[in-house]
């Protein structure tokens, strides 16, 4: 008996052992689970960005270009506005932000546990991330401080980020920072930019309705802007009323009242169309004023009218002919004076932002020949001198007319309106190629020109813009011009950096030839290859078709604007059936009448 006492006290005493033993396992997982999360948070604090630079942060200033109506064409840049103070807004544009985001806002100190918890079940049912739970305090610290990445240890800076912005901060001045540095789409952060955007109206001026549009973007900026889709604009907002009304906000009669309300004052059209003219002045704004660090607005000659006309144009036309094997157009419209109205460098922005007004290098073709005319009436020629129009060979090349056929001995302008190849080389052949290139280097051809036999056929290669520019020197009666597009520039408080002087012009080519040469073009589109062209009113102007249909154009001039058209394709492949007597003059014509 007593041995099985003895040896039931030495089992007890061997439990107990290894009860002490498991304990101090525990404890010890217990200490070094908590000396690695405290060393993790230690380093979350250490790589901690610096909060008085994050808080201090410039960003990039925006500039915005501005057609000569007064509406926008396009902003680059972030856009901010003024600082707007929290108690400055109505109390519904706050109450409709702090229900919709962030509940118990108030009462909470930087983290809700009840919506991180609700947020953390939704997700698990869901099997994916479908609801957020982070505060507006957490927000802010991600704004001022964080970037986007999807780490844990991103998540555990933010949340240390808001327990400290709750500690310095009171909550007014925590939702002054978020209200005016939360995105709300569109290139508009704050509420103020946002207003201005959408509503064309200061934020302490927005109805309720307004109100609860903001509000409804915070879920997803992109998605709920009304300039994305004033449909899905209007439909979260009544989410956000709905969640007005069921914390007591707002009544249901009144629901039904603020859905009625208009959104925004009468807006003023943004130009559609125009991204490929606003990056090309965009490019150019720092020539003027150089780099700034403030945000400016550039006044510009693009009229919208004609600049929507056009782009629409030259897409429908192209999507109408997309059997023909052509898939891109570029338009240039200016004034006599250089000032570009309309620029459309292709036919869809969003897939492709290389401008073919300006940076595509494209074979002329007959386009080309009132250079050679033009130096021919300079050299003393008459439009009515004859010409013979017959084979030739220059060293094994034997050009022909497109027809095939020979017209003999034919008039420098009937020899123009046709097109004549061979009339025209044979006049090329009695004047000095190097003046032909002078001529068209003095009206704005800019791009290398190799003095060859194919020379007045247009074989080397041209932009839109310069050969606009050429045909503008003799719409205007022969005078310099160089293409702008940039009439002011200023900040936002108003001061003028920079305004466009009128200088007195430079006359470069003979005025009695030039009048002869737009004679001679108005009879191209009277009579000759582009009739097609012809509108109510005068008009002048020139064809031109290169090799294989690879090029078409059609570029010409009315009583106040120079215009010109071009047809092709990216990769250079021929077209089918398109010359420059067709579609290129057709575009021309609907844009100009």
């Amino acid at each position: 008996m007593a041995k099985a006492q003895k040896k039931k006290k030495k089992t007890r005493k061997r439990e107990s052992k290894q009860r002490f033993k498991n304990r101090m396992r525990l404890l010890k997982i217990f200490a070094a689970l908590v000396i690695t999360l405290l060393t993790y948070v230690a380093y979350c604090l250490i790589t901690l960005p610096n909060m008085s630079e994050a808080i201090n942060r410039t960003r990039q200033p925006f500039t915005t270009i501005i057609a000569d109506n007064g509406n926008e064409v396009q902003t680059f840049g972030t856009v901010y506005s003024e600082i707007i103070r929290s108690e400055e807004l109505p109390q519904y544009a706050v109450d409709a932000i702090v229900y919709t985001e962030d509940r118990r806002f108030y009462s909470h100190f930087g983290f809700d546990i009840i919506s991180f918890t609700r947020a953390m079940i939704a997700n698990i049912f869901a099997g994916r991330y479908a609801q957020g739970g982070s505060t507006i305090t957490q927000q802010v610290a991600k704004n001022l401080f964080l970037t986007s990445e999807k780490s844990v240890r991103r998540k555990a800076q933010e949340l240390l980020l808001a327990f400290w912005l709750e500690y310095k901060f009171t909550k007014e001045q925590i939702l002054t920072l978020y209200l005016n540095r939360v995105y709300l789409g569109s290139g508009a952060y704050g509420i103020e930019a946002a207003s201005q955007k959408y509503f064309q109206k200061t934020s302490r001026d927005l109805n309720i309705m307004e109100a609860a549009v903001i509000a409804g973007m915070l879920k997803a900026p992109s998605r709920y802007n009304p300039i994305a889709s004033k449909e899905r604009a209007i439909e979260r907002a009544k989410v956000v009323l709905s969640i007005m009304e069921e914390n007591n906000l707002i009544t249901a009669a009144d629901k039904e009242r603020i859905l009625k309300m208009p959104l925004g004052r009468e807006k003023s059209a943004k130009v559609v169309g125009a991204a490929y003219f606003a990056d090309w002045v965009y490019n150019e704004v720092n020539a003027y004023v150089g780099e700034r660090n403030d945000d400016i607005y550039v006044s510009t000659t693009l009229d919208q009218n004609l600049q929507e006309k056009a782009s629409a144009i030259l897409r429908e036309t192209i999507a109408a002919n997309a059997h023909r094997n052509v898939t891109q157009g570029a338009i240039v419209i200016m004034d006599y004076n250089g000032a570009v109205k309309a620029m459309v460098g292709g036919v869809d922005y969003n897939k492709s932002q290389f401008n073919r007004a300006v940076s595509a290098l494209r074979q002329p073709g007959s386009a080309f020949k009132p250079f050679v005319y033009l130096t021919a009436l300079q050299e003393g020629f008459k439009p009515e001198d004859t010409i013979e129009d017959r084979p030739i060979s220059i060293k094994g090349w034997q050009p022909q007319n497109d027809d095939r056929k020979y017209y003999g001995t034919v008039t420098l302008k009937y020899a123009l309106a046709k097109s004549l190849n061979l009339a025209t080389i044979n006049l090329a052949q009695q004047l000095s190629g190097a003046e032909i290139i002078r001529n068209a280097r003095k009206m704005g051809i800019n791009t290398p020109i190799q003095d060859t036999p194919s020379l007045p056929l247009g074989t080397f290669e041209v932009t839109v813009l310069d050969l606009t520019t050429a045909y503008a020197s003799i719409a205007n009666g022969g005078y310099a011009v160089w293409p702008y597009a940039i009439e002011e520039i200023y900040n936002r408080d108003g001061f003028q950096l920079y305004q466009r002087e009128s200088t007195d012009k430079a006359q470069i080519l003979d005025p009695v030839a030039v009048l002869e040469l737009t004679q001679m073009l108005e009879k191209v589109v009277q009579s000759g290859t582009g009739h097609r062209a012809q509108i109510n009113g005068f008009a002048a102007g020139k064809t031109g078709t290169s090799q294989d249909n690879r090029d078409a154009w059609f570029v010409g001039f009315t009583d106040d604007l120079v215009g010109a058209v071009w047809l092709g394709n990216d990769d250079n492949s021929p077209m089918k059936g398109v010359y420059g007597s067709g579609l290129p003059a057709q575009i021309w014509k609907k844009i100009m009448q």
